[in-house]
């Protein structure tokens, strides 16, 4: 079953959030201070998340991705996710980390059925890495990425948040590491969602970027596979692997947008900036699929056209990366 959105858009990726906890206070997505945590009784167990994700596949979503937080943290992930991959009809299970549990837990997650990690790594220099993360360990992290190579993830993909100042002389670095590992390396342009008054200073545009990258090596576009998210890749020549592109400021990958995401306290929204949001708990507590079904299939029709954070950054909330899934 294929579900498309007002504006004729496919939506078929659904990023779940198990967890609005974390063990970083990385810089751009929660205050110095973190955030309270939602409570208990409002978080969604792990039976509950999982009438969520069957309500979505059920309506033509094919591939789910869970964050948090830091889903890691939470227990009684690995059994979930089992539940999750044998779903009828879908067809990908992907999780996104910051790496630091993944030493332990690498085999695991392969195990359960996830086919693909995204790993956030923005510095491989500690204190550089320390000062974003607040106190974050990046042996911890690259430990983490061996350990999901040898628990035999084919494809692993290191996500950058690049700022301008903090990490950007170490783009390059970064871009090399897919000349003889298959990673797929994207660097994510820094967005104002904390309201950040000196956003414009720390962004690296997209196109600037890779024209950082052109001074060093040869890049040749890739065609984008059906249920890739908003990355634009490109390969230096002889590569193994990839590098991505994505650009939610400067160039809105909106019109390509194929995903909506449901936060751990069962919010569901259909793009991460808009004040636009449907709750799903009624629905769940009240044990009806059937409604679960139709929140969502709301959601997806009342999914914006485009969103506007670059123009309306002094006017909208503060958005904690952590409560909404990344």
């Amino acid at each position: 079953m294929a579900l498309y959105d007002s504006f004729g858009r496919s939506i078929n990726y659904l990023r779940l959030s198990v967890t609005d906890r974390c063990n970083l206070r990385c810089m751009y997505c929660m205050p110095a201070a973190g955030m309270p945590s939602i409570q208990h009784s409002d978080v969604l167990s792990y039976e509950e998340l999982l009438r969520v994700a069957e309500a979505a596949v059920a309506i033509g979503v094919e591939k789910i991705r869970v964050t948090g937080g830091e889903p890691l943290v939470r227990k009684g992930i690995i059994p979930f996710l089992e539940r999750l991959a044998v779903i009828p009809g879908l067809k990908r299970l992907v999780l996104t980390t910051n790496g630091i549990l993944l030493p332990e837990m690498a085999a695991e997650l392969r195990c359960a059925g996830v086919e693909s990690l995204n790993i956030s790594l923005d510095s491989f220099r500690p204190d550089t890495f320390s000062s974003i993360t607040r106190g974050g360990d990046v042996q911890q992290v690259l430990k983490g990425i061996i350990a999901a190579e040898k628990a035999g993830f084919k494809l692993i993909k290191i996500n950058v948040v690049v700022m301008r100042g903090v990490n950007d002389d170490e783009v390059a670095e970064f871009a090399a590491l897919t000349i003889d590992k298959p990673y797929r390396v994207r660097f994510i342009e820094y967005m104002p969602t904390l309201r950040d008054d000196k956003w414009k200073q720390r962004t690296m545009a997209g196109e600037e970027l890779l024209e950082l990258l052109s001074r060093r090596f040869t890049l040749r576009p890739v065609k984008k596979e059906n249920m890739d998210g908003p990355a634009s890749y490109y390969q230096i020549d002889g590569a193994a692997g990839m590098i991505g592109v994505i650009t939610p400021v400067s160039c809105h990958f909106c019109g390509e947008c194929n995903r909506i995401r449901v936060t751990s306290s069962g919010v569901a929204k259909g793009c991460l900036f808009s004040t636009e949001s449907r709750d799903l708990k009624p629905a769940i507590r009240t044990g009806d699929d059937q409604a679960i079904r139709d929140a969502l299939r709301f959601v997806v029709n009342d999914k914006p056209e485009h969103h506007d954070i670059a123009k309306q950054v002094r006017h909208h909330p503060v958005l904690p990366m952590s409560q909404v899934g990344g």
